[in-house]
């Protein structure tokens, strides 16, 4: 019989079993009743400037209108979003969502080779790209179905705008960012009846033949995924209080969900960090924020608590500390909290789930090492290789059913249906247990998959790029633990008789096709690679 221990759990914190979004058919009604309540208060800051509810409402607003008057965007078409934490990125998604459009999150580090891949599966005609990352996208637009591109500054938004970098003139006529919002706001935008099944949000996730595939997020599973963790985080997040430093990018589903989309339906105070690896313009954000709330994975936790600067921060208003996208250590949330009197308080998700399954509540006041209760109304179940329920206490693949697990992948039937089981459970790959308080323990992850500083990294796809270079017969790659990074990506490679080739050669050709994080940090040549009596590579043996 199955059983969910951590239900007991939840009485204990005041946590409820279910939550109830009966109101909110949609995340633009969610937004909408945090931009009239909060419309005085500060919504964004970035480089300089600062950005209100009302601010947000109107310019957001604006570009609605234009996006449904000039271009004939329209309720399910899919526009790409390729910025980094700039105060355009929730300006364009509160209007790809008001205007009824699938926003496609893109990566801006992308190289050419990624962008065609996700543009053309998603069925993109229109992108909204950061000026930055045009030299990227003049690569790829002959390869694409895109017929319009939106070109954004690192200030737009602002009443003034600042040094910005030059869009690549092969890209030809352009529209500005700025110049849609003035226009639109001589617009009446249209009304969109939005509903919890309508997609809001085509998330790419790796794929294990190396092509990515869309995770389709609903509004209803942003509405759902945000109410439970505000419900697991009761206390935690207090309306019109919150200040959060948004250090990890927006493009990536746990800071969309997290800092932005939770953040903003209480009315907080959003820091926006462009560039998080400069540590002292970092330093210098928290220390002016006075921040109560911070989210990270474990590497940028822990170069934060090795900076010679960080003691000039004042932590003195921090609650909470969010742990996700990748492992948090043990000795990192000891180091955080000598640092500010808080533990990182961890949890688990999927691109897939929107991203949070599990959390460690607040009140729980000592870093445990678990990923914390499942939260609320959310079923997981440990499962083996058969499908059948494992014994209590064992470990068994984590399978999850509950209103924030996506519809399925974009266009991918086959890997729907090997996705979840017959029952309606997602499988996510990753192996755990559940102990007796329902605190759940990831124990193993998917078996081929490389974490790198939180982002997944499948090695399909750097096998696919790497043995496209001449001299390279057959590769396999594996992740490695890095001090820095969590996990590195390691090639094993064989060489063709007779070809001379380097390391330096194999990286330099992956790094014209990958993106910095993919690229592989290692590179071991050998004779030959483990195989199954089938001709299977065998990755096992290599970790081994």
């Amino acid at each position: 019989m199955h059983t969910q221990p951590w239900l007991a759990t939840y009485r204990e914190y005041g946590i409820p079993e279910q939550i109830d979004t009966a109101g909110c058919n949609n995340v633009v009604q969610l937004l909408e009743g945090a931009m009239h309540r909060h419309a005085a208060r500060p919504a964004f800051h970035a480089y300089g400037h600062t950005l209100s509810y009302a601010d947000v409402d109107r310019l957001s607003g604006a570009f609605a209108a234009w996006l449904q008057h000039e271009l004939g965007v329209r309720k399910g078409d899919r526009v790409a979003l390729m910025l980094p934490n700039v105060l355009a990125f929730p300006l364009a998604c509160l209007g790809l969502a008001r205007a009824g459009a699938v926003q496609v999150n893109v990566n801006p580090m992308y190289t050419a080779r990624e962008l065609v891949h996700q543009l053309n599966d998603a069925g993109c005609e229109v992108i909204i790209v950061f000026d930055g990352a045009t030299a990227t996208l003049a690569d790829a637009l002959p390869h694409t179905s895109i017929k319009t591109v939106v070109t954004v500054g690192l200030t737009d938004g602002a009443p003034s705008a600042t040094t910005t970098p030059a869009v690549d003139a092969r890209l030809g006529r352009t529209h500005r960012f700025t110049d849609a919002l003035r226009a639109g706001a001589a617009l009446e935008r249209l009304p969109v009846a939005l509903g919890p099944d309508d997609l809001l949000f085509l998330q790419y996730t790796g794929g294990t033949t190396g092509l990515s595939k869309g995770a389709a997020l609903s509004h209803g599973n942003l509405v759902a995924n945000t109410a439970q963790f505000r419900a697991q985080m009761t206390g935690a997040l207090k309306e019109g209080e919150e200040v959060v430093v948004t250090a990890i990018p927006l493009y990536h589903i746990f800071a969309l969900m997290v800092n932005f989309i939770t953040c903003f339906s209480v009315g907080a105070q959003n820091w926006l960090v462009a560039n998080p690896r400069d540590m002292d313009e970092l330093i210098d954000i928290l220390k002016q924020s006075r921040l109560t709330m911070f989210s990270g994975v474990n590497t940028l936790y822990g170069g934060l608590a090795r900076h010679p600067r960080i003691g000039e921060v004042d932590f003195s208003q921090l609650r909470l500390a969010v742990g996700g996208g990748a492992p948090v250590l043990q000795a990192t949330s000891d180091q955080w909290q000598v640092l500010t009197g808080r533990p990182i308080c961890q949890g688990y998700g999927l691109s897939e789930t929107s991203p949070v399954l599990s959390f460690n509540p607040l009140a729980m006041a000592d870093f445990n090492g678990t990923t914390g209760l499942p939260v609320p109304g959310t079923d997981v179940q440990l499962r083996d290789d058969d499908g059948a329920p494992v014994a209590p206490g064992e470990a068994g693949e984590i399978c999850v059913k509950g209103p924030q697990v996506m519809r399925g992948y974009w266009q991918q039937p086959e890997a729907n249906a090997a996705a979840f089981t017959r029952d309606g459970y997602f499988r996510t790959g990753d192996m755990g247990t559940i102990d007796a308080r329902g605190l759940l323990r990831i124990v193993d992850r998917k078996k081929d998959m490389v974490l790198v500083s939180g982002f997944n990294v499948f090695p399909g796809e750097i096998e696919a790029v790497a043995a496209g270079l001449a001299g390279v017969a057959e590769c396999a790659c594996i992740g490695v633990p890095d001090e820095r990074t969590g996990e590195a990506v390691k090639l094993f490679v064989v060489a063709v008789p007779g070809m001379q080739l380097s390391a330096e050669a194999v990286i330099a050709h992956c790094r014209t096709q990958l993106t910095a994080y993919k690229v592989p940090r290692l590179v071991q040549f050998v004779d030959a690679l483990p195989k199954s009596n089938v001709g299977k590579i065998l990755r096992r043996a290599l970790r081994a």
